[in-house]
């Protein structure tokens, strides 16, 4: 999310991000980052299963409702991006929609599948998900999806018009992705590193690694291999018990969140990286960005075999069959001993990267969606048979949602809405056509008046 708001804000929108505080470190209530203001409010994450995440998120809607207002009082929006999960923002987009905000629904997870992956398939659950689903699709002026399965699931299940569904994939910037000189301190005296990088929660697979990393050392014998596990998440404590119980603690390593360069150094050291996300319903067709993280990093990499992750990947990873600790522990044994295939599989890797997976690509493609979103009525107002004047393009980039609190400052995203006009803003068609493509002209010379947009 944060680079979504960067793009904007850099194609002469003025965002705003909404977000929970962060622990430790992004902890100011308002700040400015890069152009983009944030603001951010006091949130303890949901912990004890599902009823946590009912506590959880009651509270983030009022304090997102409170904030959302907040800016609104100070300025039209135009836009409200909503990033999910969870599948409940699409409310504050409702209550903007009043003064003519667009909604543009940013689908990060399959909540259903999402909620599936923790806590198993429960009715009720997996209903109350469902349903909430549909009512964001129902809402939303245009969707993003961050690969195709998602935006067959947008189409298909959302019942959408795929004309209001575009494809942004989450990508690595590579101005941050570049590699640096080996450390082998990192290595802690071993001759091979391996690394994770990414969340930690029970879908995620870093249980999976774990175990693959005890079958390398107890059944292969391999007492040459260091690991490091960045990252994060609910399932973080769960794992160091479980790394203690396999007897990896000298060799398993969890430094926790990291910085920008440490994450650098190490995937710049690793000889081989990893990614054990365990099939199911989520992950199957999810893009991990850790995948494509490795690969501009020009490092191999092991995973399940994924979809979205042979997608993604390509012939730059070595797949197994899924949730196979063993087979996963023998495929990482074999590219340690074959430093020739662990250089042209990280040199293909790249290449992916730089040719069609970058956020270069990703960012031209969301500054052209957004033209597009702004280009034409809210779909609620063409229903109703009403629309609105287009006078002041102010823009909006609404409640923003990242991955966690460590990361990147933004972590909810809102949406566009609809509008009820008063009297005045209605014109005839040939009117509306005329201001309409007045703006898209200037959209496209990318006059100075963006400037004045405003993104929520």
């Amino acid at each position: 999310m944060w680079q979504e708001a960067r793009a904007l804000e850099g194609a002469g929108y003025r965002v705003t991000v909404i977000c929970p505080r962060g622990n430790g470190r992004d902890s100011e209530r308002e700040a400015v980052l890069d152009g983009v203001r944030i603001l951010r409010y006091p949130l303890r994450p949901a912990t004890g299963g599902p009823a946590g995440y009912l506590r959880e998120y009651p509270v983030a809607l009022a304090w997102t409702l409170r904030l959302a207002l907040r800016v609104r009082r100070e300025g039209p929006v135009d836009v409200v991006q909503c990033c999910n999960p969870p599948d409940l923002l699409f409310l504050i987009a409702l209550v903007l929609r009043v003064g003519g905000a667009r909604f543009v629904f940013d689908h990060h997870d399959l909540a259903p599948e999402l909620v599936a992956s923790r806590f198993g398939h429960a009715s009720v659950l997996r209903a109350g998900t469902l349903m909430l689903e549909r009512m964001t699709f129902a809402a939303a002026d245009a969707v993003i999806s961050t690969n195709e399965s998602y935006r067959r699931v947008a189409i298909r299940r959302g019942k959408l018009d795929p004309a209001l569904v575009t494809v942004v994939r989450s990508a690595p910037d590579l101005a941050r992705f570049q590699r640096l000189a080996p450390d082998p301190g990192l290595r802690r005296g071993k001759r091979y590193l391996l690394a994770y990088l990414g969340v930690m929660g029970p879908q995620d697979g870093v249980d999976y690694a774990l175990r693959a990393l005890a079958h390398l050392r107890w059944r292969l014998g391999r007492e040459d291999v260091h690991a490091v596990f960045m990252g994060a998440g609910d399932a973080y404590d769960d794992l160091l018990a479980l790394r203690d119980r396999l007897g990896l603690s000298d060799i398993a390593e969890f430094p926790g969140r990291v910085s920008d360069e440490a994450v650098r150094r190490c995937l710049s050291t690793a000889d081989v990286c990893l990614a054990p996300d365990p099939r199911n319903e989520l992950n199957d067709v999810s893009t991990m960005n850790k995948i494509v993280e490795y690969m501009a990093m020009a490092r191999p990499l092991v995973s399940f075999d994924l979809t979205e992750a042979r997608v993604s990947a390509g012939p730059a990873a070595v797949y197994v069959r899924p949730n196979d600790e063993e087979a996963f522990a023998s495929a990482v044994g074999g590219l340690l001993d074959d430093p020739e295939l662990r250089e042209r599989m990280g040199r293909i890797g790249r290449e992916r990267v730089e040719n069609s997976l970058s956020w270069d690509c990703s960012r031209r493609t969301l500054i052209d969606f957004y033209d597009g979103v702004l280009g034409r009525s809210s779909r609620w107002m063409r229903l109703a048979g009403r629309t609105r004047r287009y006078i002041r393009p102010f823009r909006g980039f609404g409640p923003t949602a990242a991955a966690d609190a460590g990361q990147d400052p933004a972590r909810d995203s809102t949406r566009s809405g609809r509008g009820h006009d008063s009297e005045h803003d209605q014109v005839d068609r040939a009117e509306y056509d005329e201001v309409e493509g007045q703006e898209g002209q200037r959209r496209r010379q990318r006059v100075r008046v963006r400037a004045e947009h405003h993104a929520l």
